[in-house]
């Protein structure tokens, strides 16, 4: 057998049983173990994980452990570039977009409601939810470690928080989404991009009263909803500043 000794940092120490958070721990492992699988067997997903250091070098998830080995596992770091160091993961993607467990509706929204392209369905099972992953560079959000496990799995965000806003400001903290948000630009519904209508369109689809007293319109064009600045749109921006500081740089659509 090998026997490797293990130390967590931050908030990976959450992830693990009370009586090793925090300090160094042996684990007996496989001939054959690599450092994903010890990581993952003693309950942290391998999508927390920015760095693995192994008796002081930076490794990748495929390197084998041997007997003695010293395995430092670190989240991401925020305030230090450790680009160089990395091997754990491919380069980061171009465009942030997420893909919602069924657990997720309401972070989904505010995502949606920040700018965010976020795909939700209560009935998405994991296969699905990883293939959205895959196929469209997606971040998986959930709280399901074993999905996160997953060894196709490339980018995903374990979300601690039981509370959608909560959630929405330990994802934008932990992504540093808040300069590239844009907030009013996706449809609630569908996350689909709004677009300007002219209010000469809507005689029929909007109240007169709000004809009357709005001049700025913009539509969903897949499931026709509109929407405008009403005192709802005021609540919702107050409430986004609020929560995850996230500011709107322009007015709606």
């Amino acid at each position: 057998m090998v026997t490797a000794t293990f130390r967590f940092y931050e908030e990976l120490n959450d992830f693990l049983a009370p009586a090793l958070r925090r300090r160094e721990f042996e684990r007996r492992c496989a001939r054959a173990a690599t450092t994903k699988h010890m990581i993952e067997a003693l309950g942290v997903p391998h999508t927390e994980v920015e760095l693995v250091l192994v008796n002081g070098e930076s490794t990748g998830f495929n390197y084998l452990l041997c007997d003695g080995d010293r395995v430092a596992v670190y989240p991401k770091f925020e305030a230090l570039d450790i680009t160089p160091l990395l091997h754990v993961r491919a380069q980061p993607l171009r465009v942030t977009r997420f893909v919602a467990d069924a657990h997720m509706g309401g972070l989904a929204h505010l995502l949606r409601m920040c700018g965010f392209d976020t795909l939700y369905d209560n009935h998405f099972e994991d296969d699905r939810i990883l293939e959205l992953s895959l196929q469209e560079e997606r971040i998986i959000l959930t709280r399901d470690r074993e999905l996160l496990k997953r060894r196709e799995v490339t980018h995903g965000c374990y979300v601690h928080a039981l509370k959608s806003p909560q959630q929405l400001r330990e994802v934008i903290a932990r992504l540093d989404l808040s300069a590239s948000a844009r907030p009013f630009t996706l449809c609630l519904d569908c996350n689909a991009p709004l677009h300007d209508i002219d209010k000469a369109f809507l005689h029929q689809r909007v109240p007169a009263s709000v004809l009357e007293r709005q001049n700025h319109f913009v539509t969903c064009n897949q499931c026709h909803r509109v929407y405008w600045e009403g005192s709802h749109w005021q609540h919702m921006r107050e409430y986004l500043r609020a929560i995850a500081g996230v500011e709107e740089p322009c007015r709606l659509g």
